[in-house]
């Protein structure tokens, strides 16, 4: 499952393989306050493309007029489900916007919404009306904490897939897993309940995202999508020794700070035991993100999916998946792949029964790249496979690599192998002058080209 904050990103999606997105609309969202939402009115638009499975030809604009050998034609892959999250701890000034957001995400015909609040979990499901008509499928957040099984057995009056609490380990998931099947556990629509889950983004300390410190500090309220990641700023303690040391004084424990930053976790990264949490009942995994940028999207998610695809292809024996002798040599490969986008570094999570987490050294990502913006687009020869572009604030090399990002292009990665100005082959590319390069997949004149930039 993809995260996804704008158009870009949902290109980016369809491009590396999802099988479904995520995404919220201004207001009532766990990221109402850092990722680029959209509209109640971009909802419609956002199922049609799911459904489809592919991003539309949805403009023209002069450039592309004059343009006019530009073929049409995009990324695509099968239909996708949408799901809507509406997962903010709501007060009563709220359920109003609550039912107007039900209303338009079940009228566009939007899979799912990921829901907290069994207000919104009550209307979804059409109890208020007569008839219990339901007005929209319901899946449960993580919000929720929902940690054992008789805590899913209540909710599963409402929904058919679960995300269960991020501090399980893969023991836990599996007890769960097995007592959904042995106690025949099911869903409104009649299956089994389905077991979703994180598997790589951002943590936060707090219980699944339950936490007061943005409230206490700045009067935002993490739980109603605000959070101003207070937990990850910078820190000063005073000590007389060289570290810093913590004494519970209720428990036989001690915690060593080694660093400024004592709230903010690594990041999640599972791929290296994702077959683990397959054999645990893991039928759903979640990446987070909807605040990253479509490169993010494009590199996990396709990381993630291929190591789905290899997954599936395994030998199932006992229960247990048994992987190809090579399967460290792909982990390498994904492992590179996922430090080259924004990440604060990686560990576990809880799901291999770590007691304590993992700290970031740094407030911000510490990713091996960055992007940088450099030209614009101009136009695309179909025929003959160019495009045709302006440089506008960096200058570009031969060897540079640049990414190619768009609402309805998503991310194309190129290696500048051969540049031409004037016709003529050159070296590098000034600010201001128009160049042209080999690209083979079609792009649009409102594509913006970013210089992918080594950190350190």
């Amino acid at each position: 499952m993809a995260p996804v904050g704008c158009y870009e990103s949902l290109a980016a999606a369809i491009q590396a393989g999802a099988g479904s997105i995520y995404f919220g609309i201004q207001g009532l969202n766990m990221r109402s306050g850092s990722a680029n939402n959209f509209t109640i009115d971009d909802l419609k638009k956002i199922a049609d493309i799911c459904r489809a499975g592919q991003m539309p030809e949805n403009y023209q604009s002069p450039q592309e007029i004059l343009y006019t050998e530009t073929a049409t034609g995009t990324a695509h892959c099968k239909p996708l489900n949408s799901y809507l999250t509406v997962n903010t701890i709501m007060y009563d000034g709220d359920l109003e916007k609550m039912k107007q957001i039900i209303d338009a995400a079940s009228e566009a015909g939007i899979t799912a919404i990921i829901a907290s609040d069994v207000a919104a979990m009550t209307y979804a499901r059409g109890w208020d009306r007569p008839d219990r008509k339901p007005r929209i499928e319901v899946h449960l957040s993580t919000q929720l904490n929902i940690s054992n099984i008789e805590a899913l057995k209540f909710y599963a009056q409402f929904a058919d897939v679960v995300v269960l609490a991020r501090e399980l380990n893969m023991d836990q998931v599996k007890h769960i897993h097995e007592e959904i099947i042995r106690q025949n556990i099911r869903g409104p629509k009649g299956g089994w309940v389905r077991i979703e889950m994180f598997a790589h983004g951002a943590l936060c300390m707090a219980v699944s995202g339950k936490c007061y410190m943005s409230l206490h500090e700045y009067n935002r309220s993490a739980n109603r999508g605000a959070c101003a990641q207070v937990c990850r700023h910078a820190y000063d303690a005073y000590a007389e020794e060289p570290k810093y040391l913590l004494d519970d004084q209720d428990h036989d424990l001690q915690l060593e700070i080694d660093n400024k930053y004592i709230m903010s976790p690594k990041d999640l990264k599972t791929i290296h035991f994702m077959n683990k949490m397959v054999d645990a009942g893991v039928e759903v995994f979640k990446i987070e993100g909807r605040a990253r940028g479509p490169e993010y999207v494009k590199s996990v998610v396709g990381c993630y999916s291929e190591a789905a695809r290899l997954i599936e292809q395994c030998k199932v024996e006992n229960g247990i998946h048994v992987l190809p002798e090579n399967w460290q040599d792909y982990i390498d490969q994904w492992d590179q792949e996922l430090t080259r986008v924004f990440n604060r570094g990686f560990w576990n999570g809880y799901y291999l029964g770590q007691r304590l987490g993992e700290w970031s050294h740094h407030y911000g990502s510490v990713a091996t790249e960055h992007k940088e913006y450099a030209a614009k687009t101009i136009g695309w020869f179909s025929k003959i496979g160019i495009g045709d572009f302006l440089c506008e604030a960096k200058e570009l090399h031969k060897g540079d690599i640049i990414l190619i990002i768009g609402p309805t292009t998503g991310v194309i990665e190129i290696v500048l192998d051969e540049i031409q100005v004037d016709y003529k082959v050159v070296e590098k590319v000034n600010k201001g002058e128009r160049f042209t390069i080999p690209v083979k997949d079609k792009i649009r004149p409102s594509d913006k080209v970013y210089l992918v930039v080594k950190n350190g």
